[in-house]
């Protein structure tokens, strides 16, 4: 099983690509867990260039989600929404369906006190526009985050736990969908 990470931040001492850092020490068996890092590699959408001749980091973006079972974004929240980098990758998936019935998670994480509800509720919104199945176990807000880790690992316990919940949620998720997929086969 295939579980891709997706920051919203590309700074390197970003708290939302430490929460996946940490969601990787988890134990995690069977799963093969990477962080996407190619965000920032994205040119700015545009529909002419979506043609046959695709921009090379378009479509390994592409390639990426296509070939994971399932997806964890991480993102922060900037002026009460998600942050530009982010929104653009998104852009070049909408008309190319890699998120159609895709299992799905959304964490936001913030130093704010709700834990950048406004941008998870704005990810969320535009992920199931584009057909991802996200469970409601498989949304997070995380507040007051930097008081929660200690560089790539969740320290305060609820947290640690939400995130184990919350993976177990969607592993769920991708495994019935597994199920299902196989089922119409048959």
């Amino acid at each position: 099983m295939k579980i891709l990470g997706i920051s919203g931040s590309l700074r390197v001492s970003s708290s939302n690509t430490a929460i996946l850092r940490s969601i990787s020490k988890l134990e995690l068996r069977n799963i093969q867990f990477s962080i996407y890092d190619g965000l920032g590699d994205l040119p700015h959408f545009n529909p002419e260039l979506d043609d046959d001749k695709l921009i090379s980091s378009v479509a390994d973006w592409r390639d990426r989600i296509r070939e994971a079972d399932g997806i964890i974004f991480c993102t922060p929240e900037y002026a009460h929404g998600v942050p530009g980098v982010l929104k653009n990758g998104l852009d070049w998936i909408v008309s190319s369906g890699e998120f159609m019935d895709k299992p799905t998670a959304v964490i936001s994480a913030s130093p704010s006190i709700d834990g950048g509800m406004r941008a998870n509720d704005a990810l969320v919104q535009t992920l199931r526009v584009m057909m991802a199945k996200i469970a409601e176990e498989t949304i997070l807000c995380i507040p007051a985050v930097s008081a929660k880790l200690n560089g790539d690992e969740a320290i305060d316990a609820e947290t640690k736990q939400s995130l184990i919940s919350l993976l177990d949620h969607l592993i769920s998720s991708i495994f019935q969908g597994t199920c299902s997929a196989n089922d119409e086969s048959n």
